[in-house]
């Protein structure tokens, strides 16, 4: 059973900025906008942390990295996640077992996971986990930010973009990516397609874009008190970091 949480949003006065962050191959690509527009501006930074030393610093975060680990066994958060995309399941990866944060090859992080749960650490898990433990270091060093940055994925934002329905097909061909675009461009109009054209010049790739721009649309629903939580009441890690994706 999928168990959804309204997330409660205060009210707030003034301008606030909100970001939705997504890796990429040179650092993180954001999709920026102000509270209530529909213009959305894309970066490169090289660190997350580039983002709380601006002068306008984020009211909310919403990246596409898992934030609480665990210390063995999945996160309900990535089971209720993949039960929720039925066809597109496949496009949630299992968050990294904590044991293996510091690890410096994926030879060495399956040989940590194997003493632990007996297998070991796909390429694809391996790859992000530079990007898991900036992120933890951060959280874990500026405790203030845990109240910033949220976890989602790309993926269960267009579930709920796309009125409780999986997307027909997978982000990596071109129906995939189309299908995705016509989402995001009912919610901000053409700054996806405009800033669809700077890939070069941000040195990232056209699936980091768009799915910068989903992590911002659930930005927005959490700012508004209008997004959801998987799971309805989330562990804490070890750090007392919650294991939960919004969306």
């Amino acid at each position: 059973m999928i168990f959804l949480l309204l997330q409660a949003g205060p009210k707030r006065s003034g301008v606030d900025y909100l970001v939705g962050v997504d890796g990429c191959h040179a650092g993180w690509i954001t999709a920026e906008a102000t509270q209530g527009s529909v213009h959305v501006v894309c970066r490169r930074i090289n660190m997350l942390d580039d983002l709380f030393f601006r002068k306008s610093k984020p009211k909310i975060v919403a990246i596409d990295i898992p934030i609480g680990l665990p210390e063995a066994g999945a996160r309900e958060a990535d089971l209720e996640a993949r039960r929720l995309l039925g066809p597109r399941r496949n496009s949630v990866f299992p968050a990294p077992i904590r044991p293996t944060l510091l690890s410096n090859s994926q030879e060495e992080a399956s040989e940590v996971r194997r003493q632990v749960e007996g297998k070991g650490v796909s390429i694809q898990t391996f790859a992000i986990i530079p990007k898991i433990r900036e992120v933890d270091q951060m959280l874990c060093k500026n405790v203030s930010r845990r109240a910033i940055v949220c976890e989602v994925h790309p993926e269960v934002s267009f579930f709920y973009m796309n009125g409780g329905l999986p997307m027909r097909f997978p982000k990596k061909n071109t129906l995939g990516r189309e299908e995705r675009i016509s989402l995001l461009r009912t919610w901000c109009g053409n700054s996806i397609d405009e800033s669809l054209m700077t890939t070069r010049h941000l040195q990232c790739k056209t699936d980091d874009i768009i799915d910068a721009f989903a992590a911002l649309w659930t930005a927005q629903r959490i700012y508004h008190g209008e997004s959801v939580s998987l799971p309805l009441h989330p562990s804490l890690d070890r750090y007392g970091l919650r294991m939960e994706i919004i969306a």
